[in-house]
C-alpha cells in the first residue's frame, strides 16, 4: 500500500507560544478544531468531540500524543470514523519568522485502497485541514 501525504505550510501573525497553545490547550483547540476533552499531554489518549447537536456531543476524532517540543513540535496519533480504525499520524511543526511563526502540518499514513475511495478520503483531510486552519486564524485574530 501506498502510504499517502498531506503536507501544509501556512504563516500566522503570533508567535509560536500564542500558536502552541491554540494546538494543544483544550479551551482554544474548541475555538478552531473541535471541542476536547482535556488539553493534549504527552504520551496521553486525547478526544475530540463533534460540536453540540441536540445537547449530545460524540467522538469525532481520536488518537494519542506521541511527541510535544514546546513551542515546536507536536506530533500525535489521528484517526475518524472514515478512516476504518486506520490509524494515521499527524504532525505540526512551528518556527519562529519575521516575527510570526511557520506552521508546518504532515498528515501521514493514510493507507491506499480502492483509487477512488482513498482520493475522497485525501480530498476530505485535505479540505478539512483548509477549513480549520481558517477558523485557527480567526480565533487567534
Amino acid at each position: 500500500m501506498t502510504n499517502n501525504i498531506v503536507k501544509k505550510s501556512f504563516f500566522f501573525k503570533a508567535t509560536p507560544d500564542v500558536v502552541w497553545s491554540f494546538l494543544t490547550q483544550k479551551d482554544k483547540l474548541a475555538q478552531w478544531l473541535h471541542p476536547a476533552k482535556a488539553d493534549f499531554e504527552l504520551g496521553k489518549d486525547f478526544t475530540l468531540l463533534s460540536k453540540m447537536v441536540d445537547g449530545e456531543q460524540s467522538e469525532i476524532c481520536w488518537g494519542k500524543v506521541l511527541e510535544m517540543d514546546e513551542p515546536s513540535l507536536l506530533k500525535f496519533t489521528f484517526t475518524i470514523k472514515p478512516l476504518n480504525g486506520v490509524i494515521t499520524t499527524v504532525t505540526w511543526e512551528l518556527a519562529e519568522a519575521n516575527g510570526g511563526t511557520n506552521l508546518s502540518l504532515t498528515h501521514e499514513g493514510i493507507a491506499a485502497g480502492d483509487d477512488v475511495a482513498t482520493l475522497g478520503i485525501l480530498t476530505a483531510l485535505d479540505g478539512g485541514w483548509d477549513g480549520h486552519v481558517v477558523r485557527l486564524r480567526q480565533a487567534m485574530a
